[in-house]
C-alpha cells in the first residue's frame, strides 16, 4: 500500500457517501406514469436531492412538496422544497407536514403518489396527533436522544404520537397508488423504521411505546401517557386495506455503501472485510469491542491477515452523561483510541454519511496511532474527554475532524479500521 493511511480512509468514506447519492440511485427505480396526476412528497436529509433526481428524469407533469434539513436544499422547479430543523423539530417542519397531508387527500385511484423517504424524516415531519403540541414532540425528541434508546425504540415512540408516521401518510393517500423510494439509515433496513414509516404498516403498539418510555426512564407529559394508555395513538397496522398495493423500493442502504468502500480498499491493494451493516449499541462499548478485534488481527492475524481493513455500519447510540460536544461516531472513535492505547499500525475513521454526527455539522473524525500522544501534548486527557461525551471537542482540537458539509444522502454510520 503506497497511499497514506489517512488518505485511504477518507477515500473509502467518500466512496460510501457517493454510492448513495440520489442522482445515481433514484432514476433506476422510477415507476411508470399514472393515468392521472403525479404527486411527489417526501422527507429526510436526502429528500431534496431525490426530488431533483425525479424532476430531471420524469417525462410528464408533476407537483409536490418535500421537507429536508436546513442546509440540505436542492433547487427544484416543480416540487416545493421546505427546510426544517433536525434532530429536534420546529414549526417549519410542522407546517410542512400539515401541508403534505392536505396535498395527498382527495386523490383518485388513477393518481400516483411518489414518496421519497430518507433518514431524518422523523424529526422533519413532526405533525402530532390531536391533543399534543409541537412543544410536546420537541421535549420527547430531546429526551429520546439523550436516553440511549436505539433508533428502533425512538421511532416506535414517535410513530404512536404522530399524525403522519406509522402508515398514516399512506392511509391519507388512499385510493391513489403509492410508490415509496427509500434510502435506508437504520440497522436492518426496515421500512417501518426509516423516517418512522409514514407509508408502512406498523406492527408495534402503544403498549410497546409505553414499555420503551419506562425502560429508559423517560419523563413525559401526562397527556402523552394518556394518549398511549388509551390506545388513541395506535398506528396503521399491516393488512389495513388502505395500504393494499403499497410499492416500497429500497434504493440505497448501508450495505451498498460498505461494498463501495471495500472496492476502494481492494483497488489500493488492501483486503477489506465487512463485519456488519447493522451494528448497534452504546458507541463507546462498540469502540472497545472493535479495539479487541483489531488487536487480535494485528497480533495474531486472526480472523484476518494483515494488512486489511475492517468495515462496519449501523447506528450506535450515546447515553449522555457529560456536557461535551459528542456524537456517536466520535464517541466510538475516542473509545477505540483509548482501548488501542496508541497501538502502532492501526488507523481508523468513523463518520455519519449525512455529514452530521450528533448535533454537530461535523461528519466524524480520523484516529491515528499518535492521536493520544498529540492530545496529551496539548493537555487534553482522552479518558476525561470520553467521560464528558466530548468527542467533537477532542478531535477538533487535534485537527482530525472530518467535515463534509451537507452530503445530500444518509445511509447511516460508517466505520473503517485499517490494520497494517
Amino acid at each position: 500500500m503506497t497511499m497514506a493511511p489517512q488518505d485511504l480512509l477518507r477515500r473509502m468514506f467518500d466512496a460510501a457517501v457517493n454510492a448513495a447519492q440520489p442522482a445515481h440511485c433514484v432514476p433506476l427505480h422510477l415507476p411508470s406514469p399514472p393515468k392521472g396526476r403525479l404527486i411527489v412528497v417526501g422527507a429526510g436529509k436526502a429528500s431534496a436531492a431525490m426530488a431533483r433526481a425525479v424532476e430531471d428524469r420524469w417525462p410528464g407533469e408533476l407537483s409536490g412538496l418535500v421537507v429536508t434539513r436546513y442546509g440540505y436544499n436542492v433547487p427544484c422547479s416543480r416540487i416545493t422544497i421546505v427546510e426544517a430543523a433536525h434532530p429536534v423539530p420546529d414549526a417549519a417542519g410542522l407546517n410542512a407536514a400539515r401541508n403534505m397531508m392536505d396535498l395527498v387527500r382527495g386523490l383518485s385511484a388513477d393518481d400516483l403518489v411518489l414518496c421519497l423517504i430518507s433518514g431524518g424524516g422523523s424529526a422533519l415531519l413532526p405533525l402530532p396527533l390531536e391533543g399534543l403540541t409541537l412543544e410536546d414532540k420537541q421535549d420527547i425528541n430531546r429526551a429520546l436522544l439523550k436516553s440511549g434508546a436505539t433508533i428502533g425504540e425512538m421511532n416506535c415512540v414517535r410513530r404512536h404520537l404522530s399524525a403522519v408516521k406509522g402508515g398514516r401518510l399512506a392511509a391519507a393517500c388512499h385510493p391513489a397508488r403509492v410508490v415509496t423510494l427509500m434510502i435506508s439509515d437504520v440497522p436492518g433496513d426496515s421500512p417501518t423504521d426509516i423516517a418512522s414509516g409514514p407509508t408502512s404498516g406498523d406492527p408495534t403498539t402503544c403498549a410497546d411505546a409505553l414499555a420503551i418510555i419506562a425502560r429508559h426512564g423517560i419523563t413525559v407529559a401526562p397527556k402523552v401517557l394518556d394518549l398511549l394508555q388509551s390506545g388513541r395513538g395506535e398506528s396503521v397496522k399491516p393488512g389495513d386495506p388502505r395500504l393494499a398495493g403499497i410499492d416500497t423500493r429500497m434504493i440505497a442502504a448501508p450495505q451498498m455503501a460498505l461494498e463501495a468502500a471495500a472496492e476502494v480498499a481492494r483497488a489500493a491493494g488492501v483486503p477489506a472485510h465487512i463485519l456488519g451493516d447493522a451494528i448497534e449499541g452504546e458507541a463507546r462499548d462498540v469502540g472497545t469491542a472493535m479495539a479487541g478485534i483489531a488487536r487480535q488481527v494485528a497480533r495474531r492475524s486472526q480472523p484476518f491477515a494483515t494488512p486489511c481493513v475492517l468495515l462496519s455500519g449501523g447506528e450506535t447510540t450515546v447515553t449522555v452523561r457529560g456536557a461535551g460536544r459528542g456524537g456517536p461516531n466520535v464517541e466510538f472513535l475516542l473509545a477505540l483510541g483509548v482501548a488501542l492505547d496508541s497501538h502502532p499500525g492501526i488507523h481508523a475513521i468513523a463518520g455519519d454519511t449525512d455529514g452530521v454526527d450528533g448535533m454537530e455539522d461535523i461528519a466524524g473524525a480520523i484516529l491515528t496511532p499518535d492521536t493520544l500522544t498529540r492530545a496529551w501534548a496539548k493537555g487534553i486527557k482522552p479518558r476525561d474527554a470520553l467521560a464528558a461525551n466530548d468527542g467533537h471537542g477532542f478531535f477538533q482540537a487535534l485537527g482530525d475532524s472530518v467535515v463534509t458539509g451537507p452530503t445530500l444522502t444518509n445511509v447511516n454510520d460508517f466505520r473503517a479500521i485499517l490494520i497494517r
